[in-house]
């Protein structure tokens, strides 16, 4: 059985944190890969300032190229919008060699009760949660299906990258130098 975390996001546009922290919850939860999700439409979040999807995929596609285990994935391209985690994880159901878990952030297990499905999730998926600044989780208070890793914070945000393409500053210690020039000619064309 093929160990697989689901890490989605909206990668508007992939950073180096983004890579970084995929490696160390690899190794940390025993998977044996990590599919990066692109998401047309998190529900939570205004789908406004996204790049078009095929464009975000192909910069992950190419930012991910050097690392063995990390995976671009366009599987919730064909599901109904908004981008409901629930149904991206039943439509993986046909893939019998593989078990799946969901990573998620700190920030996101907070508001976790109001994903779609939530109670599901975590009855039929295993759960690993990493540290996000600013949020303090209980581990006393996981389900037993719910797993905090220990990795580093990684100070860098695509928001942040996307305000610096625009303001005309560096960001070539933020995203993979073979993006780069991408991130930066694609949002800088982009309104944000």
């Amino acid at each position: 059985m093929i160990k697989t975390g689901i890490y989605g996001g909206s990668f508007n546009p992939i950073h180096k944190g983004h890579i970084a922290l995929a490696q160390h919850i690899m190794q940390q939860a025993g998977l044996d890969e990590i599919w990066f999700v692109v998401s047309p439409q998190n529900p939570l979040k205004p789908s406004s300032a996204l790049l078009d999807d095929s464009l975000r995929l192909d910069m992950v596609r190419k930012a991910l190229e050097p690392y063995p285990g990390l995976v671009a994935s366009d599987v919730e391209f064909s599901l109904p919008r908004p981008s409901y985690m629930w149904h991206t994880l039943q439509s993986l159901t046909h893939f019998t060699d593989r078990s799946f878990s969901l990573i998620i952030g700190a920030d996101n297990w907070e508001c976790f009760d109001r994903w779609y499905r939530a109670a599901d999730i975590v009855a039929h998926y295993p759960i690993v949660v990493y540290p996000r600044e600013g949020c303090d989780i209980d581990t006393a208070t996981l389900p037993p299906t719910v797993h905090l890793v220990d990795t580093p914070l990684f100070n860098v945000s695509s928001t942040e990258i996307r305000a610096d393409v625009q303001a005309g500053r560096d960001i070539s210690g933020k995203v993979p130098a073979c993006i780069a020039d991408d991130v930066k000619r694609l949002y800088n064309d982009k309104k944000l």
